[in-house]
């Protein structure tokens, strides 16, 4: 791999905007094509971000010899058929969240980059960002005890537009896969497992997907962790984790995650506050080109089977709610 990695970028939502902008603060990748449905989309994606080359096709996008990797930027639903097109055209993919619309299309995804020896991985943006690193480092050293609770929440109140993605079951839309997936990995990075009990409520509005979600998890320790996400209402979004010898809370980590704060063995709080740029992508856009140098094929620290995982565990959640999608049946 080049010391330069070239990305593609499949899609030109706001999404792919800002991964763009992100890209320009990382001095060894650059966005060399974008592929789109019509050229004069790419063409104006490409004049705003100066990318060489503009594809009216994704097919096109990922036949691009001048691309080392691709990030899929579609809707939910799409996720699955774009990331094979571009592992099967040989190209190295980091796929937003949440990674599949199902298990099903997941394992089909892992199986396909581990058949063909190529990198892939799930933009989680915010397991990336140092003030999230340093809970990772608390965590692993053990300086709250053993996690026995953790609360979470994120939630804002969106316009309705039953057309847009997050109202559109065609477009997999609801609060527990746009927004809900960043709480259930985030649980599944704190205590290192999926949950063994499962039990879940929601509020299924006029479009037919969840407009507000809470979850209930118990861990096989007994330990728990009570989530709540929604996209037609407000909510403190605010992490905080609870263990034997202390605690540790997050404000706004699935925005900008600038702070985290440890209380610990009676000891004044420690408050980090990392150095960050503006764009928290960066973080992952580095960590994929890291592995991408070291040759390694998935992040260690967002491994494939745990994506897996976390996508299963959306599964049962749906499964508890009643939510399925229409190109499900």
């Amino acid at each position: 791999m080049t010391r330069t990695i070239r990305w593609g970028v499949l899609g030109t939502g706001a999404i792919a905007h800002k991964f763009a902008d992100a890209l320009k603060v990382v001095p060894d990748a650059e966005v060399k094509a974008v592929g789109s449905r019509a050229q004069h989309t790419a063409d104006a994606f490409g004049d705003e971000f100066a990318v060489p080359g503009r594809h009216a096709s994704y097919q096109a996008l990922a036949e691009d010899p001048e691309v080392d990797a691709i990030y899929v930027s579609s809707p939910h639903p799409m996720h699955h058929d774009n990331t094979l097109l571009c592992l099967n055209a040989d190209k190295a993919v980091l796929c937003e969240k949440p990674f599949a619309l199902n298990a099903r299309e997941a394992e089909s995804m892992v199986q396909c980059a581990r058949d063909r020896g190529l990198f892939l991985m799930e933009a989680m943006w915010t397991r990336y960002l140092p003030a999230i690193a340093q809970v990772r480092q608390w965590l692993a050293e053990d300086a709250i005890g053993e996690v026995r609770m953790m609360m979470a929440d994120f939630g804002f109140r969106a316009n309705f537009n039953p057309e847009g993605r997050l109202f559109n079951p065609e477009l997999g839309g609801g609060a527990l896969l746009d927004i809900g997936v960043y709480i259930v990995s985030l649980a599944s990075m704190v205590y290192g497992e999926q949950p063994s009990r499962i039990a879940a409520l929601a509020d299924i509005g006029a479009t037919g997907v969840d407009e507000q979600t809470t979850m209930a998890f118990r861990y096989g320790s007994g330990a728990m962790a009570s989530l709540a996400c929604a996209v037609r209402t407000d909510t403190p979004r605010d992490v905080r984790i609870h263990g034997t010898r202390g605690s540790i809370h997050i404000p706004a980590p699935f925005y900008d995650a600038q702070t985290a704060t440890l209380n610990a063995g009676g000891e004044e709080p420690v408050t980090v506050q990392p150095d960050r740029v503006e764009n928290g992508f960066k973080y992952e856009i580095e960590e994929a080109g890291r592995c991408l140098r070291e040759g390694l094929l998935e992040s260690p620290a967002l491994p494939l089977d745990e994506t897996l995982a976390i996508i299963s565990t959306l599964d049962a959640v749906r499964a508890e709610i009643g939510l399925q999608y229409p190109m499900e049946v």
